[in-house]
């Protein structure tokens, strides 16, 4: 069985100064993964250097950026775990303003480069785009996505669409992208839908996921998670074929991300079998 947290569940902890990557990397040893996925603003440095792209730099990594990557994968290297999935935030792929769009192109294409050092084997980058995809939005969103995949194609990374906001909230707005975009995977989150819509999500697109992030939000004391439906998700996505990796993204209400990772960890090694 194979594991992986989304760093993002530790955003908190991030944003205290408590965590960066690199304790991530051992704190993921700890619990028992057997990936890493970052969050991007976990590989802080990179994220950083997103921001230069709006002054019109190049796409290119700098060398002190090259440098930061290489510490990255050697640390993550000396707890022998690999890098899975990186869930990168400002890259999406729809933006209605050609520069905005321009711009966004060049932080995907740091990101598979990104991917590519560290040897991850799937992107997450979002399509963007208001909830309701017009067939002239579909096309923007599929010929970016269709740019990206090639590039990251050749790299043996996977990019991955997650049900995550804008279109992909709506579980028919992600049976046509990852039906219509050859090469196109999909990070199914089970908590991620419009209101009313987690049940339908989950039973139409649970066949098409690559990956998962199993939500998991607020626990009782016997440590079971009390309200995303946990069992039911994991037992849908075994039920349509899922054999990939088992990611995590937990968001505890309490804010003991610590606790609430160690948990999840449990209730999914109890779950799945």
């Amino acid at each position: 069985m194979e594991i992986g947290i989304c760093s993002y569940s530790f955003h908190r902890l991030l944003a205290a100064g408590k965590q960066d990557i690199f304790r991530f990397i051992v704190d993921c040893k700890e619990l028992g993964c057997s990936q890493l996925d970052p969050w991007n603003a976990h590989l802080a440095l990179i994220k950083q250097g997103d921001a230069a792209v709006k002054l019109g730099a190049k796409q290119h990594l700098s060398r002190a950026e090259e440098d930061y990557l290489t510490k990255v994968k050697d640390a993550a290297d000396a707890v022998e775990l690999p890098f899975g999935l990186i869930a990168v935030d400002g890259a999406h792929v729809y933006e209605a303003e050609a520069q905005k769009l321009a711009e966004n192109r060049a932080r995907a294409y740091r990101w598979i480069e990104v991917a590519r050092r560290l040897g991850a084997r799937q992107v997450r980058i979002d399509s963007g785009g208001p909830e309701e995809m017009t067939g002239e939005i579909f096309k923007v969103i599929e010929e970016g996505y269709q740019d990206l995949i090639e590039r990251a194609t050749s790299f043996n990374i996977e990019v991955v669409v997650e049900n995550h906001w804008g279109p992909t909230v709506l579980p028919e707005n992600v049976l046509t992208l990852v039906e219509s975009i050859d090469g196109l995977g999909l990070l199914l989150d089970t908590q991620n839908w419009k209101e009313g819509k987690k049940a339908e999500g989950l039973r139409d697109c649970a066949k098409y996921a690559t990956a998962v992030h199993i939500k998991t939000l607020k626990w009782d004391e016997q440590g079971n998670e009390t309200m995303t439906q946990v069992p039911s998700a994991i037992r849908q996505l075994q039920d349509a074929g899922y054999s990939g990796c088992w990611g995590i993204e937990s968001c505890p209400e309490d804010a003991d991300e610590y606790g609430a990772a160690r948990r999840s960890v449990a209730l999914l090694r109890k779950l799945v079998h």
